[in-house]
C-alpha cells in the first residue's frame, strides 16, 4: 500500500476532478480545483512522456496542493485489421468531405505506459491512476515504495477484486452513466450497453472489497455526491461538470455543445475510438456508430484526422463530445466557484437528511 491510505488525506472535499483526456484536464484547471480544496487530476492519455512530464512542471509551478496523472493501460493486440480496413472504406466519404486524409491505425498501443511509469517513478506525484485495465501487482508495489497513491479504474466487481489482488490503494468506481471512456479492463463486444448504473455498482463493488472507492458517473449536482457516499463512496469524481469552466483546455465547440439543446441526450459509442465511449448524439455517432468494430486504439488513430479537420471547420457534428448522461446541468461556472457551490450543495444535502 502507498505511504497515505486515506483518500481524504488529498484534499479537503471529497470532490475530484476527474482526468479527461484530448486537452480538457490541464494544469490550470487541475491547480483552480485543487485550489479550492478538491482534487485534480491530469490526464496523460494520447501524450507522449515528456508532454506528460511538462505538464506535471506546469502543475507543480501552479500549485502546492496534491494532485494526481491518469494513465491508459496498454491494449492486448486482438483487433482484426481486416475489421478495421471495412471501417477506413466507410470513412472514406468523411475524409472527402473534410478534405483529409484518414491516420495510420498502427501508429501505436501502449500509448507508451512503460515510459510515462518510468517518468512517474523517478519524479513521484501523488496519486496515479490508471484505465482500460489493472497493472501488475510489481508496478503497485513500485509506487508505493515511491510513495505514490495509486488508484484503479473499475466498472464491475470483478474488476475490483482484480484491483485488490494487483495492490492497488483505491479504486474508481465508474457507473455507465460516466461522459468518455469506460474503463473496463477488457473490451467484449458481447457486453456493449450492459455497464452498470453508478448507484448499483457501489455497493456491489463494496460487498467484495474493502478498499476506499470514488465514484464517477454522471455527477452535477452536490445532493448526487451525497447520495454515492451515503451509498458507500469515499469521494465523487465529476468530469463533465467541470469540462465547461473556462479553466479547462476542452475545445469551445465541445463546451457549448454540452448545454446545447441541439444535443439533447448521449450515447456509448464505438464510432470513434473502436471502445464504448459516452458522447452526444451527432451525425457521425448516428451513422457510423452501427457500424463501427471493436479496435480501440486504432480507430482512435484511423478517425484522429476527421475529427482535427471537423474542429477546424467549426462542425461539431463530427467531433468526439464526450459527455456524461447529467451533462444537461452543467454550469459555466469558474472552477473553484463550481467546487464551492458543489460543497454548499453537499452540506445542504446532509443536513437535509441527517
Amino acid at each position: 500500500m502507498g505511504a497515505l491510505t486515506d483518500l481524504s488525506s488529498f484534499s479537503a472535499h471529497p470532490i475530484v476532478q476527474a482526468p479527461m483526456a484530448g486537452g480538457a484536464s490541464n494544469p490550470q484547471l487541475a491547480a483552480a480545483v485543487g485550489a479550492a480544496g478538491g482534487l485534480g487530476f491530469l490526464a496523460a492519455g494520447y501524450k507522449t512522456s515528456e508532454a506528460m512530464y511538462q505538464e506535471i512542471r506546469q502543475l507543480r509551478d501552479l500549485t502546492s496542493q496534491p494532485f494526481g496523472v491518469n494513465l491508459f493501460m496498454p491494449q492486448p493486440g486482438t483487433v482484426d485489421p481486416s475489421a478495421v480496413a471495412v471501417y477506413a472504406e466507410q470513412l472514406a466519404g468523411e475524409a472527402a468531405w473534410y478534405a483529409t486524409a484518414l491516420g495510420d491505425p498502427d501508429t501505436g498501443g501502449d500509448d507508451a505506459y512503460d515510459a510515462k511509469v518510468a517518468v512517474l517513478l523517478e519524479d513521484p506525484v501523488p496519486l496515479v491512476s490508471f484505465t482500460f485495465g489493472c497493472p501488475e501487482r510489481s508496478v503497485c508495489e513500485a509506487f508505493a515504495k515511491a510513495g505514490t497513491y495509486t488508484v484503479v479504474t473499475v466498472t464491475s466487481p470483478t474488476e475490483a477484486l482484480a484491483a485488490q489482488r494487483a495492490g492497488a490503494d483505491a479504486l474508481c468506481v465508474q457507473g455507465v452513466e460516466a461522459g468518455g471512456h469506460q474503463g473496463t479492463h477488457r473490451d467484449d463486444p458481447q457486453l456493449d450497453g450492459a455497464g452498470i448504473g453508478l448507484l448499483s455498482l457501489i455497493p456491489q463493488v463494496r460487498e467484495v472489497v474493502r478498499l476506499p472507492m470514488i465514484a464517477a458517473g454522471g455527477l452535477m449536482r452536490g445532493g448526487q455526491i451525497a447520495a454515492v457516499l451515503a451509498a458507500g463512496a469515499d469521494a465523487a469524481a465529476l468530469g463533465t461538470a467541470f469540462l465547461v469552466c473556462p479553466e479547462s483546455g476542452a475545445n469551445i465547440l465541445h463546451k457549448r455543445a454540452v448545454t446545447d439543446p441541439v444535443f439533447s441526450r448521449t450515447e456509448l459509442t464505438r464510432a470513434f475510438s473502436g471502445r464504448p465511449a459516452r458522447g452526444l448524439l451527432n451525425r457521425f455517432m448516428r451513422e457510423h456508430g452501427p457500424y463501427t468494430p471493436p479496435g480501440y486504439p486504432q480507430i482512435h488513430h484511423l478517425t484522429s484526422p476527421l475529427r482535427q479537420a471537423a474542429v477546424a471547420a467549426g462542425d461539431p457534428q463530427g467531433m468526439a463530445l464526450w459527455a456524461g448522461q447529467g451533462h444537461r446541468l452543467a454550469r459555466e461556472l469558474s472552477a473553484g466557484a463550481l467546487v464551492e457551490t458543489l460543497v454548499a450543495e453537499l452540506r445542504a444535502a446532509q443536513e437535509t437528511h441527517a
